[in-house]
């Protein structure tokens, strides 16, 4: 292996490891103090490194609990682009989050909490709002191919929301204390909702 390429793996899981423990600790800060409470400065003192160096690995302190989902998005896609043609939108789209949520340890306590720190934020939220717009934008052209009609753009946009509703109501139903369900199973409990009202 090139010299080049192994300093760089070990860079980039050394940096992978380092926002994982910024990331877990501003997490137990937001869940203990209430998200408007923590400031980066907390954060960073928390971590023992410099705010300037909290700013280098995430750009705001939401940022610490939302993630990257450029990266979920190209794995929903991926699952998505993978499903057979002649299957519908819906079970195509179903079988796509769960696919992708199975991926996740559904007895990660740092995720459920992260779930629960977001939900309790507006500006989380808000954020949170803004990846669905990123999905939304993303999964609606794979959907709208499927559909054979003059209204294929609308109804592949409906049924995109609807689906990441879907989603959003599994993952926070997962993250309360008592829920012994995987996020995959509560998912399609949530699709058969919106199919059998």
């Amino acid at each position: 292996m090139p010299r080049d390429v192994a300093r760089g793996s070990l860079r980039e899981l050394t940096r992978e490891a380092v926002r994982a423990r910024i990331s877990d600790a501003a997490i137990e800060l937001f869940d203990e103090h209430g998200f408007d409470q923590v400031t980066v400065e907390q954060i960073a003192a928390h971590v023992g490194i410099s705010t300037r160096s909290f700013n280098r690995y995430f750009p705001a302190k939401e940022d610490a609990v939302i993630g990257d989902t450029t990266a979920w998005g190209d794995a929903l896609c991926h699952e998505l682009l993978a499903r057979p043609a002649n299957e519908s939108a819906w079970e195509s789209l179903r079988i796509s989050f769960q696919t992708f949520l199975s991926l996740a340890d559904s007895h990660d306590e740092r995720q459920k909490r992260s779930i629960r720190v977001l939900n309790t934020a507006p500006s989380l939220r808000a954020r949170n709002l803004e990846k669905h717009l990123q999905w939304e934008q993303r999964l609606t052209p794979i959907i709208a191919a499927r559909l054979d009609d003059d209204d294929a753009q609308l109804r592949a946009r409906t049924i995109v929301q609807a689906s990441l509703t879907c989603f959003d109501v599994a993952v926070a139903t997962w993250a309360e204390p008592d829920e012994t369900r995987s996020p995959a199973e509560l998912v399609a409990v949530c699709f058969a909702a919106l199919q059998r009202p």
